[in-house]
């Protein structure tokens, strides 16, 4: 095996065992890894970067499969490093036919054997040629398959409760993997004329316009997109789903509102172009750092006040008489599969219902804050019922501290092509949008007397 697969190859087990050992997010464990290898080329990082989100999405069915052909019908492997190793050689033999089985038998077996371990190594050459044998014989397996079929049961199951059966097949198999990265234009830019200064700036990458977002500004294969012209100016860099639910709030010139969840403050970023310098953009968060990265950041400029708040425990110290907020509550993160497939091996059904009750609370605290007859929107960056129309049901039921929920027409014409007309709220699908997956819904806030 060259030098060159033994690199990507070596990174993505790293990467790998990081994100099994540490819980780790993969994309961040990558780019630290990519970035310390500051010698690896960019078909070496892409391979890296394959194998790292092929292995997470398909591990399940990796796993099994391999399993069937020993004699126990049993893995047995307790090291993180020959588990990636092995998996890596079974991805490169069901699905990259671009490398020889031979070759990706060769280069799992050394490196097992590397981490000192012969016996092991013994058993995976063995394995690993009879799944090369049956791919020869029976042909390559179908990537989406494999991926549906590696998801937790619970989440097939709260998928297809959520999104029908086919709709939960096609979310688990969406593409492509990682996704592209997102760039927001600031309010008035042409993007068509970004789109061939950043073309003609990072000739190696590829720039197009978004669909679900009339902003937005798709990135792959440009390196650090920081480095760009325009960035932290022109634009920011933000997930093109996220800008879709910056915008269903349909912010006004000269609004006051709030980003209720801001975090570091993109969608805060969006918001407070959106009202302009008539109107008054605040932020809040569970935490003081990440108000102190949004102060920081291209967001600070356009912020009036930021508070941090428990919304579960009440409003602290936020003003009232707010005319819109936005809640971009915390989740499951299902949404995220694509970029984040450790997910998928990390949360339970108890933790969507830990989430969900706490989306709700939020969303009550945050609603006081609204003046009667303001908006509030909810959002998260999931698609399951649990924490979707089941939410919604629960918030609308009965005012609760003399605030009550009406469902809304979120009625946004930036976004008219996926919340149409008299839509109450709606869901953003990778596999229909090309965004991440998430659920919106709009409320008129009406105080009970």
């Amino acid at each position: 095996m060259n030098h060159r697969g033994g690199g990507a190859r070596g990174a993505a087990a790293r990467v790998l065992v990081r994100v099994w050992s540490s819980d780790a997010f993969a994309a961040a464990a990558l780019d630290a890894e990519l970035s310390r290898s500051g010698d690896m080329d960019v078909r070496d990082a892409r391979l890296a970067t394959e194998l790292v989100y092929g292995v997470l999405r398909t591990q399940g069915a990796l796993e099994a499969r391999l399993a069937a052909l020993t004699s126990k019908g049993k893995l047995n492997i307790d090291s993180p490093a020959v588990r990636a190793h092995l998996l890596i050689g079974a991805y490169a033999i069901c699905f990259l036919d671009r490398i020889p089985a031979f070759a990706a038998v060769s280069e799992a077996v050394g490196a097992i054997r590397g981490e000192g371990d012969a016996r092991t190594g013994s058993f995976a050459n063995a394995v690993l040629r009879k799944l090369a044998a049956e791919v020869d014989e029976k042909g390559r397996p179908s990537v989406m398959e494999m991926a549906s079929a590696s998801a937790p049961g619970w989440l097939r199951g709260a998928l297809r409760r959520s999104i029908g059966r086919s709709g939960a097949e096609a979310y688990l198999s969406a593409g492509p993997v990682p996704p592209p990265i997102g760039l927001s234009l600031l309010l008035g830019e042409d993007r068509a004329a970004w789109l061939e200064r950043l073309r003609a700036a990072a000739p190696e990458g590829t720039f197009e316009p978004g669909h679900a977002s009339p902003r937005a500004i798709l990135v792959r294969g440009a390196g650090d997109v920081r480095r760009l012209p325009g960035a932290g100016d022109a634009w920011i860099v933000q997930e093109e789903g996220a800008q879709v639910v910056a915008l269903a709030l349909g912010a006004k010139r000269g609004e006051h509102v709030l980003d209720a969840c801001a975090g570091r403050g993109n969608k805060t970023w969006l918001l407070a172009q959106e009202v302009g310098p008539e109107g008054a953009v605040d932020a809040a968060d569970l935490f003081e750092s990440k108000l102190v990265k949004l102060r920081e950041g291209a967001a600070g400029r356009g912020v009036r006040k930021t508070y941090a708040v428990d919304w579960s425990q009440g409003a602290g110290e936020v003003p009232g008489e707010y005319d819109r907020v936005l809640v971009d509550a915390p989740c499951s993160g299902v949404g995220t599969l694509r970029r984040r497939p450790e997910i998928a091996l990390r949360r339970t059904p108890e933790d969507v219902k830990r989430l969900s009750e706490l989306q709700i609370a939020i969303a009550r605290s945050a609603a006081t804050r609204v003046k009667d007859g303001g908006r509030l929107v909810l959002a998260v960056c999931s698609v399951l019922r649990e924490e979707a129309e089941e939410a919604v049901e629960t918030l609308v039921k009965e005012p609760v501290g003399g605030v009550g929920l009406e469902a809304a027409e979120i009625g946004v014409e930036a976004i008219r092509g996926i919340a149409g007309e008299g839509v109450t709220q709606f869901r953003l699908l990778p596999h229909v949008n090309g965004t991440d997956g998430y659920f919106v819904a709009g409320f008129v806030v009406r105080r009970v007397r």
